[in-house]
């Protein structure tokens, strides 16, 4: 098949989506597909030989409209072109396919007034975004991508996600495919983790009896860092136990909601962290109690790991988790009574094996590769149907 890919920017060391860009393209390559690139920037050594890339230049003035122009540019650049399957990722339309990684704005923006402890600051919220131009700006380019022209096959990350497009958009099942998200459990391994979680332990004075609960996330507030704060208060002060807290360098609000509660000295705020490795094997169990995630990777980067996990229902990747066998459900991150009792479980070394163990099972099922083969029937999908029409 001749695919053609269309995203701002591919640059691979930056992860995320770009990484699982060219993740994608590389497999496609293998199997002699031909790929196009369709961006304003992009790293070639990161890519397979032999795409085709195409500049698609688009101002930086002002950054409010860069998203429009670049969508508008794309369609533009692709006129006259015979792909057989075009693919967008994020502010474009028009396409073949459209697969958000980050989920649908509209649904993160809604979730992310969750975070706010009460009524009164939520709805404060929510006047606030009404005029947030940027804000405005992202919901009207969704709709756009998925109230506009229809016939798009729309990849939902998630089950969640799929709710997430029919509730907000009202997008057909006929034109919704679910893929989940994919870890490759050969990137852990277990090698060297004894010396990976003596050397973590011991850079940051954690004690070899002391139980570890990891939390990983860059958007502390989103991802329910300070409700988890509140849990940890909770905590008995005779159990051995640390937080390791893993994301922004940008630590100075939950230090200080930490001191407030008392427990500086149960958590331990790393940082950006290089190597997740270095988190998952000082932790003993892993908990990212969060208000928004379309399908976490760490989630089940966790599980393969040997990971008890705790997380909420408004995370896409708690659909891979059958609790209480690898883990823990929460209904709010709010409940920080019911965040403490089951982290508190996890005090319990014979339930953190069994737990663990179910984890690493259920997680080794969904692999890159399985992930690969729906992909590509969802390509021979659009090929079929850029031909009906």
């Amino acid at each position: 098949m001749d695919i053609a890919f269309c995203y701002e920017s591919v640059l691979p060391e930056r992860g995320g989506c770009e990484m699982y860009i060219a993740s994608l393209a590389c497999r496609l390559a293998q199997d002699g597909h031909t790929l196009h690139l369709y961006a304003s920037r992009w790293d070639d050594t990161k890519l397979p030989k032999g795409m085709v890339f195409h500049n698609v230049a688009v101002s930086n003035w002002p950054r409010s409209l860069r998203p429009w122009r670049f969508g508008s540019a794309v369609l533009g650049a692709l006129k006259g072109a015979k792909h057989d399957a075009t693919i967008g990722f994020d502010k474009t339309w028009g396409l073949d396919i459209l697969y958000p990684q980050g989920g649908l704005y509209a649904a993160s923006a809604d979730q992310n007034i969750l975070k706010e402890p009460t009524e009164g600051r939520r709805n404060f919220m929510r006047m606030v975004k009404k005029f947030d131009l940027a804000h405005q700006s992202f919901l009207a380019i969704e709709r756009k991508q998925y109230l506009g022209q229809r016939g798009s096959l729309v990849i939902a990350i998630s089950e969640m996600v799929r709710g997430h497009f029919q509730k907000y958009y009202g997008i057909r099942g006929e034109d919704l495919r679910v893929v989940r998200i994919a870890t490759n459990p050969d990137r852990f391994s277990e090698q060297d983790r004894p010396l990976r979680r003596h050397q973590v332990r011991e850079r940051y004075g954690i004690r070899p009896e002391e139980v570890v609960a990891l939390f990983c996330g860059m958007n502390y507030r989103l991802k329910g860092l300070i409700p988890l704060l509140h849990a940890v208060a909770l905590l008995p002060k005779n159990q051995p136990f640390r937080l390791l807290a893993i994301g922004s360098p940008n630590t100075r609000e939950v230090r200080a909601v930490a001191r407030s509660l008392g427990i500086e000295d149960r958590v331990v705020f790393a940082g950006y962290c290089s190597d997740m490795r270095d988190g998952y094997f000082a932790a003993d169990m892993f908990v990212h109690p969060t208000f928004y995630d379309p399908c976490s990777h760490v989630v089940p980067e966790a599980m393969s790991c040997g990971l008890p996990v705790i997380t909420t229902r408004y995370n896409g990747a708690s659909e891979l988790m059958s609790p209480p066998r690898e883990g823990y459900l929460i209904e709010d991150p709010h409940r920080h009574h019911e965040l403490a009792a089951a982290m508190a479980q996890f005090f319990d070394p014979a339930k953190r094996q069994a737990c663990g163990q179910a984890g690493r099972k259920a997680g080794g099922q969904w692999t890159f590769e399985h992930h690969y083969r729906q992909m590509l029937d969802v390509f021979c999908e659009a090929k079929e149907r850029r031909h009906a029409a």
